[in-house]
């Protein structure tokens, strides 16, 4: 009898702590991030010094271009125009007006929040809940951690090529130095040395500080674009006008399907957010800097389009390297160098600001305590969170070292349409609020970001449609329901105005952005699908097992930051 009694009552006990497990796991996964003044803000770190604010609106706009343009401007415009022939440029615009749509978001809240580090997932935090926040930074990472070891592959393999140049290095660089690598147990291991040293070199100069790693960035960002420029017009002078017609050879869909490749040429611009820390002025330059940026890279892939299907018929543009091909036919061999050495500066900058923009995504979070506190580190004298730069180096360069990662490609994209839908269904859950006063109520809220929830399914349920040519029917359907939707949250819902900069058509600017953005979620490969599923359980058995458990919202010690005379003073207050 007492036995029984015993374990009813462990039974009992059991359960209790269960549920109190449950309990404690749902309500800080609910936990929100309050949004403070951007005038004037409190931001936990772990050391007496922060970040330097020394980025003006002309690095801001530098530091998106670098990050937008790499060597794909060379590449990805001819191979999409072997498909779409001339009408390539009008994927170009369409991709970039739908870029142009998700960088308002991004701008709004730039100036709105707090100039200090975290980006998509600051926003995430603030709008929707801890846990949400935390799933977002995990997509965004593990794109940022395979994307920096190929790209620094790929720029490896550029250098040599260079080098290569030179009689004394042709054909005696062995393929393990950077041409590819050496491969081993049937290609599952290979070894390149030049990627892990080149990786090295960049994060030495982040760590050094971010006035000379943004000198670096805008000295081959200026390089970059002034080659593009060159290779625009010396390839104006080549154009054959009959080669734009027919200007859509195999009608529209082809475009469309080009639109929906070319959108990832300008993934970038969403640094600039990673960069508001360092900005002298966060609220004004924010929004150029990402804006400006993306214009200016929409603006050089229309020349190279234009340039690349006036020069030679688009049925005779190379898969590989269709822009040099194309002045090689020309007889215009130096121009080949010059693309080269405008790949070299492209790749550079693009890793040189996704190891930036890593190590800022970390400090933000060993901030929030989601992370080991040793990533919140900021080097007294640099002024660089030199813990979290470098281990975002010894990351990428191992991946790069041993794996051959170009094979991972067809899984990224995953965290930047994921982080580009989240930032825009923050945009109109932070805008929400009641008819009768400027609070916004839980049934209010919940509707809103229900009717995003269906946006977002009726634009993948579309892309499906379009991507398995399925019945024009469904397609329709899941249009019309989107539309809906939309009708719901622009006729149902009340938004706030904003001082500073505010996105244009809330909410229907951020709703298209979220369809547009779906939609590209269903063309992409299904092995991204299965990874976005398994990365989520991962994050959510660590938020689980660490995270729930070290984020602390109260802090020791604070950096403020006040807005006087139109300058940004730093004041550090110690609170025991």
């Amino acid at each position: 009898m007492g036995g029984g009694q015993r374990r009813t009552t462990q039974n009992q006990t059991t359960s209790s702590a269960s549920s109190s497990c449950w309990s404690h796991f749902w309500s800080s996964a609910l936990r929100t991030k309050p949004l403070g003044s951007p005038l004037e803000v409190a931001v936990r770190t772990n050391s007496g010094d922060g970040l330097v604010r020394r980025l003006g609106m002309f690095d801001l706009i530098l530091l998106g271009v670098g990050a937008s343009i790499g060597a794909g401007i060379f590449v990805v415009t001819g191979t999409v125009a072997h498909d779409a022939g001339p009408g390539v440029t009008i994927s170009f615009i369409l991709a970039g007006v739908s870029c142009v749509l998700n960088a308002l978001c991004y701008a709004e809240l730039a100036s709105r929040f707090p100039a200090v580090v975290g980006g998509a997932y600051l926003y995430t935090y603030t709008a929707f809940n801890e846990l949400t926040a935390f799933l977002v930074f995990a997509q965004l990472m593990l794109d940022y951690h395979i994307g920096a070891a190929s790209i620094a592959r790929s720029l490896a393999s550029y250098v040599v090529t260079i080098l290569e140049l030179f009689p004394i290095f042709k054909e005696n660089i062995p393929d393990w130095i950077g041409h590819g690598g050496q491969k081993f147990l049937g290609g599952a291991i290979s070894i390149n040395v030049l990627a892990p040293v080149l990786l090295v070199l960049l994060t030495v100069i982040l760590c050094r500080g971010v006035g000379e790693s943004a000198a670096v960035n805008s000295f081959m960002t200026a390089t970059k674009v002034i080659i593009v420029i060159i290779v625009i017009f010396a390839g104006a002078f080549e154009v054959d006008t009959s080669n734009w017609t027919p200007f859509a050879p195999d009608g529209f869909k082809p475009i469309l399907t080009g639109a929906t490749v070319v959108f990832f040429a300008y993934v970038g611009f969403d640094a600039v957010a990673n960069s508001a820390e360092e900005s002298k002025r966060p609220q004004r330059d924010l929004p150029i800097g990402i804006i400006g940026s993306l214009l200016i890279c929409i603006t050089l892939y229309i020349g190279v389009c234009l340039v690349i299907t006036g020069m030679l018929p688009y049925y005779l543009l190379g898969e590989d390297a269709p822009l040099a091909n194309a002045f090689t036919s020309k007889g215009l061999k130096f121009v080949s160098i010059l693309i080269s050495v405008g790949a070299v500066a492209g790749l550079t900058t693009t890793l040189l600001v996704g190891l930036y923009v890593q190590s800022r995504l970390y400090l933000g979070l060993g901030r929030d305590g989601l992370l080991p506190s040793v990533f919140a580190r900021v080097h007294p004298r640099c002024h660089t969170p030199i813990h979290s730069q470098v281990w975002v180096g010894i990351v990428a360069a191992a991946l790069a070292g041993l794996f051959n990662v170009h094979i991972l490609s067809h899984i990224l994209s995953v965290g930047s349409l994921t982080g580009y839908s989240v930032v825009a269904a923050c945009v109109v859950a932070l805008r929400l609020k009641d008819k009768a006063s400027s609070q916004v109520s839980s049934s209010t809220w919940r509707e809103g970001v229900i009717c995003l929830l269906i946006v977002a399914c009726g634009g993948f349920s579309a892309g499906l449609c379009y991507r398995f040519s399925v019945s024009i029917v469904f397609l329709v359907v899941a249009v019309v329901v989107a539309i809906l939707a939309m009708g719901a949250l622009c006729f149902r819902q009340v938004y706030a105005d904003l001082p500073g900069f505010s996105c244009p058509g809330v909410p229907i600017v951020p709703a298209t952005c979220i369809f547009f953005n779906m939609f590209l979620f269903a063309q992409i490969h299904h092995e991204a699908w299965v990874r976005f599923v398994i990365l989520c359980i991962i994050t959510v058995g660590i938020y689980a097992f660490y995270g729930q458990y070290h984020v602390d919202p109260s802090s020791e010690e604070t950096i403020i930051y006040h807005r006087m005379s139109g300058e940004e003073r730093l004041i550090v207050k110690l609170h025991h």
